[in-house]
């Protein structure tokens, strides 16, 4: 095969000829090389040299607006977020028009506020802002669609929002999800100790630990927040006495299960609630947080001393989802019905005047009537004074979500309703029952005006749908038929023969009466008129009122001229002239 060149290079330097400029001679070339300097037109603007170029982006200048759904451990979150962009030197707005980028902190416990949060992307999308996404359903689902392009900063990495906050405004995509871990160990997450805005400056949230120990099968927040991982003591009472500094008075422990804490670092929540209580100064408070049955039951002696002192709120949020015991261990709670009444019947009993509020789930895969109503005699039984209750709602990924669905309305009454109205999107007639519920029934023309028994068919959240009852009866209200949209109301036989006497004696009324209706473009000659005796001229009356007997002012007509046209109103008091020859005449 022939060579490619006809000698070999031995030497990288044997490619440069003797023709060549050497180095010394490029460098005196470069020295007697001198700038141009091109005039600048007097007609434009010049900039200073402190400020920069109209189309730079300098980090650190720009308003953000942070949206906050769900728990108070999420509102934690989102208050050291805050804080950390507002010390750099952020502006945090409350307005979101005005904002340049908008700080998205999620909740993904149920479908109506991932909705929420899904739709105010697509809104900051749409107003052209720049979007970091944070919370637990881009931690817990990173690859949605609705999500893609986007930066997102991990629950755990919320010391580092200023950095995603940064790279988006220059244009980047950033996400770090990541777990913060010390020698292997999973760690609570972000420090305690970083700058924070507080909603409330009075109240400081603490989040003790994060995530939890159970498994339960409806729940999407254990994907986004993992296993339990709990701060040490010391950081702890480091963080409130801080914010008592700070001017704070209450402070609220937080966690998705205050219950479990110190469980993986050798101690419990008792120990640690013993060490804040002696930094509570005079006239605070602390308030505890959601816990679960099983990790309390072990503690309730202590617990309960600790909800005597005076500088802790007798107050324990500890849900129980349902009385059925089939259906706890569907939902892997890890406790039973007695376990969740042992706790509240001895904190009840130790605690005098304790608020117990506590949590249910309607509608869980496999829950029958009879799951349903042992729920509705625990309440009755215990009438707790704060109760949440919540439409099961089934999640992606969770096991849950795969079960046999009960259907989200138990439906079948039959109600007697009244039809009166159509809908907004004119898809269907409203009517109402007993209660003044809304239910909307089919559109038939038949029906307005009626009432009629119905079969309820389905239930949402501010409505109800029923199908009108074949062989019911269908009751009519009115002895005559209703008046047409826009007819006037009120009008007497007596002022009706009026009317007619009048015109039938100065034909002249009549011919105006028409002249007026033509030239207002009315088709319907049965417009009332107002007349008097001694006029020669028509009033179109709009809305009529029923002459009172004390004197008022109204409206008059001059004389008009013989072509019989309409003359011009004027008003002025008068005494109360005849009932038969005069009207009270508004909104003319």
């Amino acid at each position: 095969m022939p060579a490619a060149c006809d000698s070999v290079l031995e030497d990288i330097e044997d490619i440069v000829s003797a023709q060549d400029p050497k180095p010394h001679d490029r460098q005196f070339v470069r020295k007697n090389v001198f700038p141009k300097v091109r005039k600048r037109s007097s007609q434009q603007n010049t900039q200073t040299d402190d400020d920069p170029p109209s189309d730079s982006i300098i980090p650190g200048v720009q308003k953000i607006w942070i949206r906050t759904w769900g728990c108070s451990h999420n509102n934690s979150d989102g208050e050291y977020m805050a804080g950390q962009l507002a010390a750099y030197g952020y502006k945090i707005t409350d307005n979101s028009a005005e904002a340049d980028l908008w700080l998205l902190n999620s909740c993904t416990v149920k479908n109506p506020a991932e909705d929420h949060f899904r739709n105010s992307i697509k809104k900051a999308q749409e107003g052209n802002k720049k979007v970091v996404l944070a919370g637990c359903v881009p931690q817990a689902q990173p690859r949605q669609d609705y999500l893609k392009g986007l930066s997102i900063i991990g629950v755990q990495q919320i010391d580092r929002v200023v950095e995603v906050v940064e790279e988006t405004i220059k244009g980047h995509s950033v996400r770090l999800l990541g777990q913060k871990k010390d020698n292997g160990k999973r760690l609570g997450g972000a420090r305690l100790d970083l700058p924070k805005i507080r909603k409330n400056p009075l109240i400081e949230i603490i989040s003790i630990n994060t995530g939890c120990l159970n498994a339960c099968t409806y729940c999407k927040t254990k994907h986004a927040r993992g296993d339990l991982a709990s701060y040490p003591i010391e950081e702890l009472v480091d963080r409130a006495k801080q914010s008592f500094q700070e001017g704070v008075c209450e402070i609220w422990l937080t966690s998705e299960d205050t219950g479990a804490y110190g469980r993986d670092i050798g101690t419990d929540l008792p120990t640690l609630l013993w060490k804040l209580v002696e930094v509570i100064p005079e006239g605070a408070m602390l308030r505890l947080g959601m816990t679960n049955p099983p990790y309390i039951l072990e503690h309730l002696e202590e617990m309960a001393k600790i909800l005597n002192h005076p500088r802790v709120y007798a107050f324990l949020h500890i849900p129980v989802q349902s009385a059925s015991d089939s259906v706890l261990m569907d939902m892997k709670r890890e406790y039973c019905v007695a376990d969740f009444k042992r706790v509240v019947d001895f904190l009840k009993e130790k605690v005098p005047g304790i608020t117990i509020a506590t949590d249910i789930i309607c509608g869980f895969p496999g829950e029958t009537d009879e799951d349903f109503q042992e729920t509705m005699k625990l309440v009755e039984q215990y009438r707790f004074p704060s109760l949440f209750i919540n439409q099961f709602y089934p999640r992606p990924g969770t096991p849950a979500a795969k079960m046999h669905q009960v259907p989200a309305a138990v439906v079948g009454e039959r109600q007697r309703v009244l039809v009166t109205e159509e809908s907004f999107d004119s898809n269907y007639y409203v009517a109402h029952n007993p209660f003044y519920e809304q239910v909307l029934v089919p559109k038939d023309p038949v029906l307005m005006g009626k009432m009629v028994e119905v079969n309820i068919y389905e239930a949402g959240k501010h409505f109800m749908k029923g199908q009108p009852v074949s062989d019911a009866r269908v009751y009519t209200a009115s002895i005559t038929r209703p008046l047409a949209k826009g007819e006037v109301s009120g009008l007497t036989e007596i002022f009706r023969q009026t009317k007619e006497d009048s015109l039938e004696q100065h034909p002249t009324y009549h011919s105006s009466f028409n002249r007026a209706v033509d030239a207002l473009d009315i088709t319907d000659r049965n417009i009332p008129c107002a007349v008097h005796s001694q006029t020669v001229a028509a009033v179109l009356v709009l809305d009529l009122m029923w002459l009172p007997s004390s004197p008022r002012t109204f409206l008059n007509t001059a004389s008009s001229s013989d072509s019989g046209d309409v003359c011009m109103l004027s008003a002025f008091p008068l005494q109360t002239p005849s009932r038969q020859t005069w009207w009270w005449v508004r909104g003319l």
